[in-house]
């Protein structure tokens, strides 16, 4: 299964993760492919994103990769270290606890209108998360763009000693050159366009 964790405010409809869906229903393998809409409350986020992780390992996929972006790249990092699994690394936040307090309140939804409501309890929860050093970096690989103007990518950098990382000159928190990058992201995690998981 390639699990897809989405950035703050976002949702399945990103870019990014239809760009990634899509790709993957192109070479046939739609079926492991999965983008919850996950909850503003970081502990109820994991544990949607583990849910999906037992349901696939139940399912009889043991190869479990995922891709998180912005936020949900530090999500990914944590699930990463408890389930030993890939991960790719899309802008990820490296300290959501303090940059998402600016957030506190309510805040629109980028997709479908509505909102959501950040509580400070919320920004413990994620402190809770953190991630102070990855373990077997190989399992990672960090897309870092120079012109987020979000996140510093030097910060990803630093967090990901010894993954495979690659900076991207320019771009955007959003990456917005994204399908420039998504068959490289699938490589990483296992598929291929003959509709094969590499094992």
């Amino acid at each position: 299964m390639l699990l897809y964790l989405h950035g703050f405010r976002s949702s399945p409809q990103s870019m990014k993760s239809r760009l990634v869906q899509s790709r993957m229903r192109e070479w046939g393998l739609e079926k492991y492919f999965a983008c919850p809409v996950l909850n503003v409350s970081p502990s109820q986020a994991i544990a949607q994103a583990e849910a999906a992780i037992r349901g696939a390992r139940a399912g009889g996929e043991d190869e479990i990769a995922i891709v998180g972006s912005s936020l949900g790249g530090f999500y990914a990092r944590w699930l990463a270290e408890r389930h030993g699994c890939r991960a790719v690394l899309l802008n990820p936040a490296i300290h959501p606890w303090t940059d998402l307090e600016k957030y506190l309140g309510e805040q629109p939804l980028y997709h479908g209108g509505g909102s959501v409501t950040v509580k400070r309890e919320h920004l413990q929860e994620l402190l809770d998360l953190r991630v102070d050093t990855i373990t077997r970096p190989e399992r990672y690989y960090l897309l870092a763009a120079t012109g987020d103007e979000v996140l510093d990518y030097r910060e990803m950098v630093e967090a990901c000693p010894g993954a495979r990382i690659r900076v991207i000159e320019g771009s955007d928190h959003g990456i917005s050159e994204f399908d420039d990058y998504v068959d490289d992201v699938l490589a990483f995690c296992g598929y291929t366009p003959d509709g094969r998981q590499r094992a």
